[in-house]
């Protein structure tokens, strides 16, 4: 059975759980028990609500000044049918998995990177943003490597040469435009104080805030200035999904019309 609701309802709902005050961690031990905890009071299981005459709307929570960043969407890079993660990543310029050997096989692989647009991370990867093109491309460059990855970036070269990524994944800015749009038009966003008591673990749902007309243009700056980033996360076993993050500080940014509640 889907329960729907209506914005008025929801707000009505948000406030009251604010007015609640400190309130108990109802997943004990979950990371993700500040989203866990609220979805519980609000009746609802998972993070999007069918409001009547208003389509679906995301629930976004976090905890007040954490840096963990907040997850907008997964999406591999295009050409789809290319499975660039699994197919050229995570063979050509991938490394061993620090439970190789333990949990996983001896020859389990690695590649978990978290990229942006302003600078490439310790093994040379960044995001470019082509606006000629209209393209997120994931470049490399071997002079960005630092020194401790010297080993591994010989072995890359062993594997595939040491130039410029050929073909380079991307993302076209219409796809994700659609995507983010769909995704993330309008949106609660909820943060929580955390404090422990004892043992247990307690959430004051400070700060609410209702997002509305989600922006593209704003998603660009954004992804311009570094506050977007692109995370992946897969091993030789499985393909955890790329995702693109936004920092804490950023996100309401990426609306329109922020309303608080």
């Amino acid at each position: 059975m889907i329960t729907t609701f209506t914005k008025e309802s929801v707000i009505e709902s948000l406030r009251n759980i604010k007015a609640m005050g400190w309130v108990r961690n109802r997943r004990h031990g979950n990371v993700g028990g500040v989203g866990n905890t609220l979805e519980d009071l609000l009746g609802i299981k998972e993070n999007n609500l069918a409001i009547a005459n208003a389509g679906e709307w995301e629930i976004k929570s976090q905890r007040k000044k954490t840096a963990s960043l907040i997850t907008l969407f997964h999406c591999e890079p295009s050409p789809r049918n290319a499975r660039f993660v699994p197919r050229m990543l995570l063979p050509m310029y991938g490394w061993a998995h620090d439970e190789a050997g333990s949990v996983y096989p001896d020859d389990e692989m690695s590649f978990r990177q978290t990229i942006h647009a302003t600078s490439p991370s310790d093994r040379g990867f960044k995001v470019k943003i082509d606006y000629v093109n209209e393209k997120f491309l994931v470049s490399f460059d071997k002079k960005a490597v630092s020194a401790r990855h010297r080993e591994w970036l010989n072995s890359v070269k062993r594997r595939v040469g040491l130039k410029e990524l050929s073909p380079q994944p991307y993302w076209g800015f219409r796809d994700i435009e659609h995507k983010a749009g769909t995704k993330l038009l309008n949106c609660f966003y909820i943060v929580a104080e955390a404090k422990r008591q004892a043992s247990q673990e307690y959430f004051f749902y400070s700060e609410i805030k209702m997002l509305r007309r989600f922006s593209f243009s704003n998603f660009l700056d954004a992804m311009e200035s570094g506050e977007i980033l692109i995370d992946f996360d897969a091993r030789s076993g499985h393909n955890h999904g790329t995702k693109f993050r936004v920092r804490q500080n950023a996100f309401q940014s990426l609306y329109q019309d922020v309303t608080d509640i």
